[in-house]
This record gives C-alpha cells, sequence and structure tokens, in this order.
C-alpha cells in the first residue's frame, strides 16, 4: 500500500534525508521517498496503517529534526484551490462585497460587471437578471444565508464551478501562514543586517573591552536563531545538526579569543545559507513551472448553446469544449468546429505553431493562438496528456538513480566521520604532540565543514532538473534511475513502421483477381482490418467511402504477425501478409511490387486480390542515425516487412546490412534483441507503442514514440516521447550526458574543495573563513550548477 504525504518548513536538504532516513526505519514502512524539491514524500507500507497515527509520528521525526518542519497528508493538499476562474464584486446595502469579474454567455464574449442590489436583513433567496451589450440576459442564483442580523453575516453559494490544482503541491499551509513566515523572514534578515553593522563597527575600534563586548552583541544578534536551535538540539539529542556543529565551532572561536573570526563566521555562514536557500527556492519555481502547463478552465458547451467555465476534471467524453485564442486546451479531443495554429512547445518543445483545423486530433496543454476553435472530448483529465505528463514528471523522483542512492548513504556517515576527524585533531593529537589551542582551532575548521549539503542538495536537483528540461522538449522519463542507465547506451534498435517512417500508409493500388472489382477486394479487406490499431489497418479503413457493419462480422481472430481471419456476411475471410496465405495453402498472384506493402485478402480460402501501400521515411531519420554514428552508438532495424523493403528502407537511412533484421513476427523481435544485447552493454529499443510491449519492456532502455496518449506506452516504456520524432532520441542521449558532467563536476568540487580545506586545515593554511566558504559557499555553487540544466536552450 502506497501513500502521499507532503512536507513544509522543511529548509535542510540533509534534514530531509535525516527524516527519509528515519521514517524509513518505522516498522510499518516498506520503502520512504522524500523530495526535497517537490516536499513529496511518498511511503510504501507493508500493511494497512492507522493514517494519523503514523501522521502524528512522522511529525514528530520531522519536528525533531528540523524545527517548524510539518507533514500533511496529500489529501489536505488537495483540497487547495488556486484562485477561482472567476469572481463576483458587488456591493448590497449589508455592506457584503461580491466580485463579477468574467463571466461566458453563448455569444462567446467576456463580460465584466458591476453593480450594485438591495438586500432585506432577512436575507432570503433572490434572483437578479443583467444585461450585456449582445443583447443577453445573465440570470444568476444567489442563496444568502443569515449568520446574526447585526452584524449581516453572509455566506454565499453561488452556481459556479471553481478550478483547482493538483499539479504540484507546495503547500496550501504556507499561504496560511504567510504573514508569520514574512515576520520570520524579515527577523532573520534585520538580524543578519544588524549583526553585520556591528561587526563593521567593531573593526573601526581599537582593541579593548569595548570591541569584545560590540564582537559579542554581533554575535548574538546575527546567530542568536543558530544558537537557539542549537539548544533544541541538545534536548532532542540530536548533536550532529549543522546548528549545533557550527555553535560549537564559533563558541570555540570565542573561547579561543578569536572574536573576529567567531562573529564573521556566523555572519557569512548565514549569509551563504540565505543565498543556498534563495537558489534552492528558484530552483524548486523553475521545476514547480514546469507542471504549471494544465489549462485552469474549461469552456463547455451546453446542449441550449450556453457557455460556462468549468474545472477540466468535470469534463466527460463527448462533451464540446470552445477554446477561444489565448486560451490552453484542457483535455485531449478532436476539433469539430474552427481552425486555428497551436503552441505546443509546452508539451513537444517544437518552437513553430502547429496548424490544426477539423477532425485534426489535439492534446491537452497546447495553447491557442488565433482562431476559436470547438473541440469534442475524447479523453477525460485524469486519461489526457497532460495529466499523464504532470504525472510522470512529480513521479520521476520515486525512481532514484545509483548516484543518489550512493549520495544518500555517504552523507549518513560523512557528518560523523569528519566529526570524529575533529575530535582526533583537537583532542588526540595535542595528546601526544601538545599546544592544545593550537590543535583545537584547526579542528574547528572540521566542524565548519561537517555538513554533507552541497551533495544532498546538488545530487538530486541534477536529476530533477535533466528530467524536467526533458519535458519541456516533449521527452518524458520515468525516473533518474533510467536517466542515469542512458549513460551506458552503446546500441540503439528501432522499430521500423510508425518510427523511423511515418506509418501514415496509403492505399496506391487494389490488385483484383477475375471476377472481382475493386471495391469488392477492398470491402473485405476493410472488413479484415475493422478492430485494427495498426498504422495498416487504419490507412485501409479510412481509404474510399465503403461501409462496413460490425453485425456482419462475426469469429473474429487475430493471428500474431500475420493478419487476421474472420466469418464476414457467413463467409470465411483471411486478410494479411503472405506468410497468412501459405499457412492457409493459399496461392497468391505474383504481382511483383517488392518496393512496398501488400496486404493479401482471402474469401472461403480463395484469393480474391492485394491492397498495395506505400509508407514514407521521416525527414530527421537519416540525421537520427548520423548523430548516433558520431557517438559511436550501434543501430539496428527491426521489421516485420519482407527482405526487399526492409533492406531497401535500411540502405537509403545508412543502416549497416547485417543490421537490419527483416521478416520479425513479435516473438522475433523479442529473440533478435537478446542477441544484441548478449554483445552490446546497454541496448535501447524504440517503438511506436503499437504491438511493442515485449521488447520495450525487455530492453534495458524503453522508448515510446508518439504515446503520451497510449496506455501501453505509458505501461511497457520507460521514456515516452509526445511526439514521433527520432531525433529525440539524440536529445535524450546529450541530456543523460549533460546530466552525468554535472553530477560529477557537483562531486568532484563538493568533496575536492572539502578534502582541500582539511588538509589544509590540520596544516595550518587554513582558517575558518575558508572553512565557511567550503560549507555553504560551495553548497550555493552547487545548486547553481545543478539548476543551470533548465535554462539549456540548445542541446
Amino acid at each position: 500500500m502506497k501513500k502521499i504525504f507532503y512536507a513544509e518548513g522543511l529548509k535542510c536538504g540533509h534534514c530531509a534525508s535525516k527524516i527519509q532516513e528515519q521514517i524509513e526505519k518505522l516498522g510499518e514502512v516498506e520503502s520512504c521517498i522524500l523530495n526535497f524539491y517537490t516536499k513529496k514524500i511518498t511511503v510504501e507500507f507493508k500493511n494497512s496503517v492507522d493514517e494519523k497515527e503514523f501522521l502524528n509520528t512522522i511529525n514528530k521525526i520531522a519536528d525533531k529534526t528540523e524545527k517548524g518542519a510539518k507533514i500533511f497528508s496529500a489529501d489536505k493538499y488537495e483540497t487547495s484551490e488556486k484562485d477561482n476562474s472567476h469572481h463576483h464584486h458587488h456591493k448590497c446595502n449589508c455592506g457584503e462585497k461580491h466580485e463579477h469579474e468574467e463571466e461566458s454567455c453563448s455569444c462567446g464574449h467576456e463580460h465584466h460587471h458591476g453593480h450594485s442590489h438591495e438586500e432585506e436583513c432577512s436575507c432570503e433567496e433572490h434572483k437578479h437578471t443583467e444585461s450585456c451589450s449582445c443583447g443577453h440576459h445573465h440570470e444568476e442564483e444567489h442563496s444568502h444565508k443569515h449568520g446574526e442580523c447585526c452584524s449581516h453575516n453572509h455566506s454565499h453559494e453561488e452556481k459556479h464551478s471553481h478550478t483547482h490544482s493538483h499539479e504540484i503541491k507546495f503547500s496550501h499551509e504556507e499561504e496560511e501562514n504567510e504573514k508569520e513566515k514574512s515576520r520570520k523572514i524579515d527577523y532573520e534578515k534585520i538580524s543578519l543586517f544588524g549583526g553585520l553593522i556591528l561587526f563593521v563597527i567593531s573593526l573601526l575600534i581599537s582593541k579593548g573591552t569595548i570591541k569584545t563586548a560590540v564582537l559579542l552583541t554581533a554575535y548574538i544578534v546575527a546567530g542568536g536563531d543558530v544558537l537557539y536551535k542549537s539548544l533544541l538540539n541538545i534536548k532532542n539529542k540530536n548533536f550532529l545538526d549543522e546548528n549545533f556543529l557550527m555553535s560549537i565551532a564559533t563558541i570555540g572561536a570565542i573561547f579561543l579569543k578569536e572574536y573576529n573570526e567567531a562573529v564573521g563566521v556566523m555572519i557569512f555562514y548565514k549569509i551563504g545559507e540565505y543565498f543556498q536557500e534563495k537558489a534552492v527556492n528558484n530552483s524548486r519555481k523553475s521545476i514547480q513551472s514546469l507542471l504549471e502547463v494544465k489549462a485552469s478552465y474549461a469552456n463547455i458547451k451546453l446542449p441550449d448553446g450556453r457557455i460556462e467555465k468549468t474545472a477540466p476534471e468535470n469534463l466527460k467524453t463527448g462533451d464540446i469544449i470552445v477554446v477561444k485564442p489565448g486560451e490552453k486546451i484542457a483535455v485531449d479531443g478532436v476539433i469539430i468546429k474552427g481552425a486555428s495554429s497551436l503552441d505546443t512547445s509546452a508539451l513537444t518543445g517544437e518552437s513553430l505553431p502547429v496548424f490544426v483545423e477539423e477532425n485534426t486530433e489535439v492534446l491537452s496543454g497546447s495553447l491557442n493562438i488565433d482562431g476559436m476553435i470547438e473541440i469534442k472530448v475524447t479523453k477525460e483529465y485524469k486519461d489526457s496528456a497532460i495529466s499523464k505528463i504532470i504525472e510522470m514528471v512529480e513521479n520521476a523522483s520515486d525512481k532514484k538513480a545509483q548516484s543518489e542512492k550512493f549520495i544518500t548513504k555517504f552523507a549518513r556517515y560523512y557528518t560523523p566521520f569528519v566529526v570524529l576527524a575533529a575530535l582526533v585533531v583537537g583532542i588526540g593529537i595535542p595528546m601526544i604532540f601538545g599546544d592544545f589551542k593550537l590543535w583545537f582551532g584547526r579542528a574547528l575548521i572540521f566542524l565548519v565543514i561537517s555538513c554533507p549539503c552541497a551533495l544532498v542538495l546538488s545530487v538530486p536537483l541534477t536529476f530533477f532538473s535533466s528530467i524536467g528540461l526533458a519535458s519541456k522538449r516533449g521527452i518524458l522519463i520515468k525516473g533518474g534511475n533510467y536517466l542515469e542507465k542512458l549513460k551506458d547506451i552503446e546500441a540503439v534498435v528501432f522499430d521500423k513502421t510508425g518510427t523511423l517512417t511515418k506509418g501514415k500508409f496509403k492505399i496506391e493500388k487494389i490488385n483484383c483477381s477475375e471476377g472481382f472489382s475493386e471495391n469488392e477486394v477492398l470491402e473485405i479487406g476493410k472488413a479484415g482490418e475493422f478492430y485494427s490499431n495498426h498504422p495498416i489497418g487504419k490507412a485501409v479503413l479510412n481509404y474510399k467511402d465503403i461501409k462496413i457493419s460490425e453485425t456482419d462480422i462475426k469469429d473474429y481472430k487475430e493471428i500474431s504477425g500475420k493478419g487476421v481471419s474472420a466469418l464476414y456476411k457467413e463467409k470465411n475471410i483471411l486478410v494479411g501478409n503472405k506468410k497468412l496465405m501459405e499457412d492457409n495453402n493459399i496461392t497468391v498472384e505474383n504481382i511483383g511490387e517488392e518496393d512496398g506493402t501488400t496486404v493479401y485478402i482471402a474469401l472461403n480460402n480463395e484469393y480474391i486480390g492485394s491492397l498495395h501501400l506505400a509508407d514514407e521515411i521521416k525527414n530527421d531519420s537519416s540525421k537520427t542515425l548520423e548523430e548516433l554514428k558520431k557517438m559511436n552508438i550501434k543501430t539496428y532495424m527491426l521489421t516485420g516487412d519482407n527482405k526487399k523493403i526492409g533492406e531497401s528502407v535500411g540502405e537509403k537511412l545508412g543502416f549497416e546490412k547485417e543490421n537490419v533484421f527483416t521478416g520479425l513476427l513479435p516473438q522475433d523481435k523479442v529473440s533478435v534483441l537478446n542477441k544484441i544485447k548478449e554483445k552490446s552493454k546497454g541496448v535501447i529499443f524504440v517503438g511506436d507503442g503499437i504491438n511493442d510491449a515485449p521488447v520495450l519492456s525487455l530492453a534495458d532502455i524503453g522508448i515510446a514514440m508518439g504515446g503520451a496518449g497510449s496506455d501501453i506506452a505509458v505501461e511497457s516504456a520507460d521514456i515516452v516521447f509526445i511526439n514521433d520524432e527520432p531525433y529525440k532520441v539524440v536529445e535524450t542521449l546529450k541530456i543523460a550526458a549533460e546530466n552525468k558532467k554535472v553530477v560529477m563536476q557537483n562531486i568532484y568540487f563538493s568533496l575536492g574543495v572539502k578534502l582541500l580545506v582539511m588538509i589544509l586545515g590540520v596544516i595550518g593554511l587554513a582558517n575558518m573563513w575558508l572553512a565557511i566558504f567550503a560549507d555553504v559557499g560551495v553548497s550555493a555553487i552547487a545548486v547553481l550548477n545543478a539548476s543551470k540544466i533548465l535554462r539549456i536552450k540548445k542541446l
């Protein structure tokens, strides 16, 4: 059993990893993943639990680890509302305030209303009617429930739909506590600024009691909150917290009468924390913006022609919605009226507008640029592309990469190890060599750099930013573990139809046996392909206006990799490839058209004709293969087409002849992929999501193209491309390479600087000023380095 929770007031990445670790240790918990950036906590339970009791337990853990941190159930967050899609504003004599900002009527225009009406203190139900310039009347009902007559308290129940945001739950509670947090931020700024002024003043004072008093005052003003948190940590027996260790280090400096250093380190620690937190918040906002691609409302067209605003979640299949210029499409559907250009950049990364017209399928999240269009809903919000994209991006952090897991584990041992090293330097060495004051001062440097925040913050952020960048370009990566696997890829295996070719077949010729017309052959072909999902089947069904009644089809049976058999109008029909005919001992005409795809048709075990279809290679297929070769990645193509067709396409694209496998049934593709895996370290399989589930699951990384709306693609693939561009494979590999580079940069930089400062500290060439840079300075730089991935424009 899995449950989702959200944290609030969590500012320390290291503390977040500690909270995760302690929750995982609870007996009822199977696993726990806490995402510091989205504040989402995913808990897998061994058995059912009392959620109220569990929440109480984990809140105690959170508060003990980081004072003020709170955890809430997902349900509490999902009740939080964004601003209403429209507000009503008018005054009455009872002193109420109503808002009327935007409404729609059947004319499709928006109307702004500002009016007053009178109410009696009895506050009974009333109606009022308004007119607008278009000549329409708008009638609203307000039910007013009176509280106390003298105070005129009213609650208004209005017949309007309000939109809710379930995209990313950065806290309902944060809004409620906004004023309190603002006061806290003001206090932190004032204390820091006050401490800094006193520190500067102390520099102007010559040595003496006054200078010491000013410095100690500056220390208390600037670091009072750090000292307070340290006292709480003593109470909670949390001695390896950053606040406690920073307090010990600076108090140690005061003990050594290094007042300037103690105050300076505390002030610059606070400054570093401020910039680190700012960098983290900016990264969080960038991540949040990735998920703010859904429409906040939809204009539903009612049966009587009126248009009302409603939440996308309320729409049902078959509903008609109106999308005006400048509005986002709320759910997936098909255009039934109008034409326009759509901005799909939020979904696919494609900067050029896409022209759409009647019968064009459109995806939710697309922005309507110029024309008004009416769309028939084909998928409810929960099944629409935008909902799946948001869900995938939000859940991607649940699947941790090995390097993320390593950093989490490393952080558990890093702080105790550094503190132990500080004890050895500060106590152990002086016991042997003497000069306690000298070595104690050097040991304080270790305490300052004992927090692993630079790694705990930056490594997960690097993965999250990379996944975010990919999603902006129409590439949905299901987790950091898949992103990490991409760095070891040696081979990419492509399916042909719909992947390297457009998969939009067109019947070019109908061959007929004697006694049968083209329409008769086509009718039998349509009956055989009636339930087909394959591009070839769709091409047959969409060719000419010959209607097939489903009631005429019986005993429909799909024969894997060959075709179908059925009873049509009480006659046996076979529709499929040459193998299907051979299996049934049917001799087919040698039509000699080997450069396309042929569908053979038999009636009552007698060949009656065939349909010849042609496909077209995608524009970026050749470019994709060229780029992969430059990366020293081997490429393969698998197809069910005959040898001549497959090799012809392979040659045009630049595949090596021995890397093209033709005439494959679905089970044959599995066998071929297994052989490729035996000689390659990492293998990607790229397919269009149709009939590819076994090979998508078998590959080290399975990629489904154009699969935002395909359930099988979403389930079977590790990565989903929203559109059908093969070049996205190259972009995905480049994002993975950039991710690896930044992760390694942050690990080497963070550990390298800390190790260097430790060594310099032991030999007396580093002081606490340098140590504070190695702590918060390095953390801020690492976070900024990780978040820069989101700003990459060109790969």
